[in-house]
């Protein structure tokens, strides 16, 4: 038995009474073989076509069934193979999705990282300008205080002065 190069199997089969070839060990057979295995043909006809030919139908019949089998067994190794492609596929689409992924979440890190950077440096910042806020209020209110204590000086010196010079005034004219 040949066909597609691959091992061969040994195949028995036997005809059961009413000439219906049943496969033994287990072989899948296409629906097509089985069908012309069931032809309907006399048993008569089939003897005589065997012993005229010599038993070639067995020989045909053995022949079909091995190109059935490696047909099959061709089919079969195609599923695999294209299942294996598939799942080869499906494992590169996986890795590229990880990938993507792994590739988005440290995008995402590193932008939140940088916000979290950027908002300390904003309190920073913010803080700075706090102190600086406070040193101005402190000096505004130390100018404020020196202000308002000359005004006050200058007041009491402008009525002690007014005072003298109306005294002095009145001391004259009395």
């Amino acid at each position: 038995m040949g066909g597609g190069g691959s091992s061969t199997r040994r195949v028995t089969f036997e005809a059961d009474e009413n000439e219906n070839i049943t496969v033994v060990k287990g072989v899948r057979l296409s629906d097509s073989v089985i069908d012309r295995m069931k032809e309907p043909s006399s048993p008569s006809g089939r003897s005589q076509h065997r012993s005229a030919s010599g038993g070639v139908n067995d020989e045909e019949l053995k022949k079909r069934i091995a190109e059935e089998l490696a047909l099959e067994r061709a089919r079969r190794d195609s599923e695999a193979q294209k299942r294996r492609l598939f799942g080869r596929l499906l494992e590169r689409e996986r890795i590229s999705s990880n990938e993507h992924l792994t590739r988005a979440i440290l995008r995402e890190r590193a932008a939140t990282e940088e916000e979290r950077q950027k908002a300390q440096r904003f309190a920073k910042q913010l803080e700075e300008k706090d102190r600086e806020l406070k040193k101005h209020d402190a000096y505004y209110k130390e100018q404020l205080a020196r202000l308002e204590e000359r005004s006050a000086q200058f007041y009491k010196v402008t009525t002690e002065q007014y005072q003298k010079a109306a005294d002095e005034v009145s001391a004259r004219f009395k």
